[in-house]
């Protein structure tokens, strides 16, 4: 029984002390979100059930470890007789009281703080819910500029009327002076808001008159015109597009003879063989192919196979080697008489972006989008010179008739002459604004014409370097040039046309419309 009497008061204090703890509990995340203040009730509360719960708890540690006896109690071993048996140990019996009461007093507390008058009915200050932070103020940003309106003025108070003067007695032996009324302070004039400012007059820029539409026909380019090449005839333009296909046109009759061939993807170049029955075209899909001028039908195919897409191909003069420049940065020596792969040529390390062969056919020039030249032995394959000849891409080259010099464009917006024999710059043509993607030299060897991604093509004298004309077709980027047999420049380009200019500059005509899109 004496064990039992010390093991209550523990249990008991222990229960409170759980009480307390939920109380606590509920009311931390209340404070936290307010802020903790002496003032405030939720505060206080935490302060009072935390020292109740602390309080509890010592009591039952003292409980259980036996320091608060009911009775008193003798030391183990202790004699019961002599002056030890007449003064017996009483314990602490006013601690223990204390520790009774205080279980009773928190459980007061508690039922008060939550059935209390005082308590909103349907809401507990734990159950509550959170209250929201204040918003953090936002950046006041810096004060705009005063506007032309004026501020709004108080409204104006109407002055007091002065009050009227006494009628006067009649009859009167003589007027009276009238008394002396004090006038009310005058008011100051009334001011009106100014009215709104008018709206300030607006003037519209009409919008430029828009260009005549360009003349289409069925037969016509549904794409851009990349490549344009001059039988030796004169009589007609073969022209490839990014359409994928290959056309035939007659000059003089101004129509189309026939679509002479499709790529299954892009095609890029179409070449007049020297025989001047069959021609030789490519594309991207890595193809070559040797076709009858006659009707387009197919003689041979040359694969590149692995290579990658033919993006410039070149024909010796004798028609027996063409020489095709790949997106893989290789370039391959065809021998087309025998139908064969003559050398595969390795070294640049980017896309080809320009192939030319030197008029006596022993020479190829490849160029690449990093700007690097290459001059190859056609026969046997060997690299006789490299250099890093432009800030960007290559694009276009042309020999010259003698054979030791290169013309070169490019996307830094040049145009260089090379010396082969020694590699050096010797002449700079400057005045495009946008990339020159295509050169061609005029039979004489006079004359050099450009084609530019900023829509012009310009006519250059290779003695001096001047610009002699210019030609702006201003519908868009100019991807392929050549000289007709007259004399004239042919352009084609983005707007799916091909036109013919006046060699000494002016406006050109369409020679041949694109198709309706």
């Amino acid at each position: 029984m004496n064990r039992l009497a010390e093991r209550w008061p523990a249990l008991l204090l222990a229960v409170v002390t759980a009480a307390c703890l939920l109380r606590i509990y509920a009311l931390i995340d209340v404070v936290s979100q307010q802020g903790f203040s002496a003032t405030d009730a939720a505060s206080q509360r935490l302060v009072a059930y935390s020292a109740g719960a602390l309080g509890c708890f010592i009591g039952a540690l003292l409980f259980v470890a036996g320091l608060l006896p009911a009775r008193p109690v003798h030391t183990a071993g202790a004699p019961l007789f002599g002056r030890d048996a007449e003064m017996e140990p009483r314990g602490r019996p006013g601690l223990r009281r204390a520790f009774l009461v205080l279980p009773a007093l928190v459980v007061l507390v508690l039922l008060g703080d939550r059935f209390g008058p005082w308590q909103p009915r349907g809401q507990d200050v734990a159950s509550a819910p959170p209250v929201e932070p204040a918003p953090r103020p936002e950046p006041v940003s810096p004060p705009a500029p005063p506007q032309a309106a004026k501020p709004i003025e108080p409204t104006p108070v109407a002055p007091a009327l002065p009050a009227a003067p006494p009628p006067q007695a009649v009859p009167a032996p003589a007027p009276a002076p009238p008394p002396q009324v004090a006038l009310a302070p005058p008011t100051p004039p009334e001011v009106l808001p100014s009215p709104p400012a008018a709206a300030p007059p607006v003037t519209v820029a009409p919008l430029p008159p828009a260009p005549p539409a360009l003349p289409t026909e069925p037969d016509g380019h549904r794409d851009a015109v990349v490549w344009l090449a001059v039988a030796p005839d004169g009589r007609e333009i073969m022209s490839a597009s990014t359409d994928h296909t290959i056309k035939l046109w007659d000059i003089s009759g101004k129509h189309l003879i026939r679509t002479l061939g499709v790529h299954r993807d892009m095609a890029r170049t179409a070449l007049f063989m020297p025989d001047g029955v069959t021609a030789l075209t490519a594309g991207d899909d890595g193809e070559i192919v040797q076709r009858k001028l006659s009707d387009g039908s197919v003689l041979h195919v040359f694969s590149s196979g692995a290579n990658g897409g033919v993006n410039k191909l070149a024909i010796s003069p004798d028609g027996r080697r063409a020489v095709s420049g790949h997106d893989t940065g290789n370039v391959i020596v065809w021998d087309l008489e025998k139908g064969s792969v003559l050398h595969v040529l390795t070294g640049h390390d980017w896309s080809i972006s320009s192939i030319a062969v030197s008029p006596d056919g022993s020479k190829a020039l490849s160029a690449s989008i990093d700007g690097t030249l290459k001059l190859w032995d056609i026969e046997s394959g060997r690299q006789l010179r490299s250099w890093h000849g432009h800030d960007q891409g290559a694009y276009g080259a042309v020999f010259t008739a003698d054979g030791h010099h290169l013309v070169t464009g490019s996307g830094d917006l040049t145009i260089k002459v090379w010396d082969l024999d020694s590699g050096r710059e010797v002449k700079r043509f400057e005045g495009h604004e946008g990339t020159v993607y295509a050169l061609a030299l005029s039979a004489d060897g006079k004359r050099l014409l450009s084609g530019s991604l900023d829509g012009s093509a310009r006519l250059w004298d290779m003695e001096s370097g001047n610009q002699t004309a210019l030609f702006d077709s201003r519908t868009g980027p100019i991807y392929a040039v050549a000289f007709a047999a007259d004399g004239t420049v042919l352009t084609g380009g983005y707007d799916r046309t091909i036109r013919d200019w006046p060699a000494a500059g002016g406006d050109g005509v369409v020679l041949f419309a694109g198709a309706p899109q």
